[in-house]
């Protein structure tokens, strides 16, 4: 990435250039040299800083009188996406978005710009969004350009924009796959369905303000005399947004219905296994039941033989000439009445 370097040091100047009716007409080297020339040619002067200290961001805020508040915002960064007015100036922060399919996260970028009457300055700390696309968009069209700064802010508006797209389009893949693994019993859909849904979480707070800022802009178009053809483009921009911000809701609610689904399959399976469990502990207690039913109905016959069968000198039965058959007997009764009363109990 190009520095430029100045009488002071090393500049973080991206870019730099001097606008007159939309065409570039000077390449200042140094921000000295660009406040000259911008005092010189009465045009527009687009400033574009890459990281910039603090001294350099206080030596554009000297010179086009940016109110303090904004210039902290710009040097410390880590902003929400907002618009604010100070004066004739406006401080706008964007929050650029890509799409890390292998991680499954987004990535998120900030651009901080300060739109003036006759002079734009473009503050970023991340390699990403790279606005050289723009100025060579604007560049390529005059026509465009020579509507001011706010043409600027519409080009730069536009690109973040047209940036979520291939966001959009990498969280739904994801959804895809994970309402095929939903129902497949993959016991680490739960994770990820909670990883995804933070990521959409983060991406609508970088989405949501823009509608907003978008209308705002709307409102203080005729104010500020905003060029028609430019209000027209500025409205193209806010469908986008709000069709973004639509599928960001819905991409939401499905992994949040997601999230009950799977709470509901494994509560379904939880009790699926209670139920075979206590199905098998049933089948186990009628087992025991026809066990216990059986010995029981045995134990009859085994207490008249082990009574019979022990050796007194003196047992009075030993002369009944019945005593055999009456045993015999009274073990078959004592069997067959264990047994019906057993099948009473639907034991047996």
């Amino acid at each position: 990435m190009e520095r430029v370097a100045s009488g002071r040091g090393a500049v973080a100047l991206v870019d730099n250039g001097i606008y007159v009716r939309g065409h570039r007409t000077g390449n200042p080297h140094t921000l000295e040299e660009t406040y000259e020339l911008l005092r010189e040619r009465d045009g527009m002067a687009w400033i574009g800083l890459y990281r910039p200290d603090e001294a350099e961001l206080q030596s554009v805020a000297q010179e086009f009188s940016l109110h303090p508040l904004a210039v902290e915002d710009a040097l410390k960064g880590h902003q929400r996406a907002k618009l604010e007015r100070f004066g004739d100036t406006l401080f706008v922060v964007l929050r650029p978005a890509w799409y890390l399919d292998a991680e499954e996260q987004v990535e998120f970028g900030e651009v901080h710009l300060f739109i003036g009457p006759d002079f734009v300055v473009t503050v970023r700390h991340a390699e990403k969004p790279d606005l050289s696309a723009v100025r060579q968009r604007l560049e390529g069209d005059p026509a465009l350009l020579a509507m001011g700064p706010e043409a600027v802010l519409y080009a730069v508006f536009d690109q973040v924009v047209d940036g979520y797209a291939p966001v959009i389009a990498g969280l739904e893949n994801d959804i895809d796959e994970i309402q095929d693994q939903l129902f497949g019993g993959d016991p680490a859909v739960s994770r990820r369905i909670y990883e995804l849904l933070r990521e959409v979480i983060a991406f609508q707070r970088a989405t949501g303000p823009l509608r907003e800022m978008l209308d705002a802009l709307q409102r203080g178009a005729d104010k500020y005399h905003v060029d028609v053809e430019l209000q027209r483009s500025l409205r193209d921009v806010l469908d986008h947004v709000l069709r973004t911000c639509e599928r960001a809701g819905s991409f939401q609610l499905l992994l949040e219905n997601a999230l009950t689904v799977h709470s509901t399959l494994v509560t379904q399976g939880q009790n699926d296994e209670m139920r075979r469990m206590s199905e098998t502990g049933l089948a186990q207690n009628e087992e025991i039941k026809k066990i216990s039913s059986w010995a029981a109905i045995l134990f009859a016959p085994t207490l008249v033989g082990t009574i019979y069968g022990m050796n007194f000198t003196y047992m009075p039965e030993l002369d009944w000439r019945l005593g055999y058959p009456l045993s015999i007997a009274a073990m078959f009764v004592m069997g067959f009445i264990l047994y019906r009363i057993f099948k009473h109990r639907h034991w047996l």
